[in-house]
């Protein structure tokens, strides 16, 4: 089975995770600071927080930014479910802001109309989080321009989008958002096996996330109600134990060193697979995701949509069956029985129909890569 994504690990990597290994400190040492500021280099963020997971890292940035019971979060329905529950652990109540089906990014417009309606009702989100859809950045800046307007927070979900670019600069950058939130999962663009990071820049949320990753225990003294001893610490609020380990850090700053390999790539198998399908019959029946003008992609996933409604599940197990692991990125959220009473979105109901994530690595050969367009090409006969 060919797999839809996969991590690439080399000599380099596992030298600088047997390096940690052999350390004094394998936890709280030297390497997660140095991951964090070697993020922060990259990209032209002030201050990185790096977590056990990107989920985490969304639960810290909602909490950071004030999220409470009942408040109201608005994310995008194409997306993986953390994106939603990080507002649920909160206590938030959480509803979603339609897609452009064509790309899966949250629709500007659709924002805006939800925005005006929101408002006659009083009824506003405290913190919107838009997706960056398989590495391809959504347009911040008029997300960003919505959020004057109306007064709300922004969190980035960039899990895919490490190493995009959004008008020529880094996503990561918070230009246009409070916070942005990236994924190291190992079908990611960078692996830290598991793990996350927030970056941001501002002062006091960086503060209140690395109080938070851990147990919201601090040995500030400016923090602090009073102090016994050297020996002494408080709890100044509640806290998780969300922290990297620094076997992970060691093997993020090993993979950032190759982010841009990595990129170039995944760029060159997206170009590839494009030319194929569109010089084939499999453009006859299938577009390429649209990609926007004023981004860089990262190309975290290859997604194609079929022009038309169609038989999507029976060309997914087709292909499974012929060994190619197809995926659907993603069924939308509100569609979980976990989620209740939540209405059906045009666009992503479009979307969900249509879409299907083709193997993108950067150790696919060309073997895999022919055998995935040459199985689609079968099945559309």
């Amino acid at each position: 089975m060919i797999p839809y994504g996969r991590q690439e690990i080399n000599d380099e990597d596992i030298d600088a995770v047997v390096k940690t290994l052999k350390s004094e400190l394998i936890t709280q040492g030297l390497a997660v600071p140095k991951f964090e500021a070697n993020l922060c280099r990259y990209t032209g963020s002030k201050f990185s927080v790096v977590t056990s997971s990107a989920t985490s890292a969304l639960h810290i940035a909602c909490l950071a930014l004030g999220l409470k019971k009942d408040d109201i979060v608005w994310t995008s329905p194409i997306t993986f479910v953390a994106s939603a529950n990080c507002a649920r652990y909160c206590g938030a109540k959480i509803d979603f802001v339609d897609v452009e089906p064509e790309t899966g990014l949250m629709s500007v417009t659709c924002l805006r109309e939800k925005l005006e309606h929101a408002e006659r009702k009083g009824l506003l989100p405290k913190i919107v989080i838009p997706v960056h859809l398989a590495g391809q950045p959504c347009d911040m800046k008029e997300i960003h321009s919505l959020s004057i307007k109306y007064d709300f927070k922004i969190i980035e979900d960039a899990a895919h989008a490490v190493g995009a670019k959004y008008l020529n600069s880094n996503i990561g950058n918070c230009v246009f958002s409070d916070i942005t939130v990236f994924s190291f999962h190992p079908v990611k663009i960078i692996t830290t096996g598991e793990g996350g990071a927030a970056m941001t820049n501002s002062t006091v949320l960086d503060s209140k996330m690395k109080l938070l990753r851990s147990h919201g225990v601090t040995r500030d003294t400016k923090l602090m109600s009073k102090k016994d001893g050297p020996w002494y610490y408080e709890q100044v609020c509640l806290g998780y134990h969300y922290r990297m380990t620094d076997i992970n850090a060691a093997l993020g700053v090993s993979q950032l060193k190759r982010l841009g390999k990595f990129i170039a790539k995944r760029r060159k198998i997206f170009d590839w697979y494009s030319e194929r399908i569109k010089n084939s019959s499999i453009g006859e029946r299938f577009n390429v995701l649209n990609q926007k003008p004023d981004r860089e992609s990262s190309h975290h996933l290859f997604i194609v949509q079929l022009k038309k409604d169609g038989n999507n599940a029976n060309i997914h197990q087709q292909m499974i069956d012929m060994g190619v692991g197809v995926n659907l990125h993603y069924i939308p959220v509100y569609k979980h029985p976990n989620f209740e009473n939540q209405e059906s979105l045009v666009g992503a109901e479009i979307y969900y129909k249509r879409s299907m994530s083709l193997p993108i690595f950067p150790t696919i050969s060309n073997h895999e890569r022919n055998k995935v367009a040459d199985c689609l090409e079968k099945i559309l006969v």
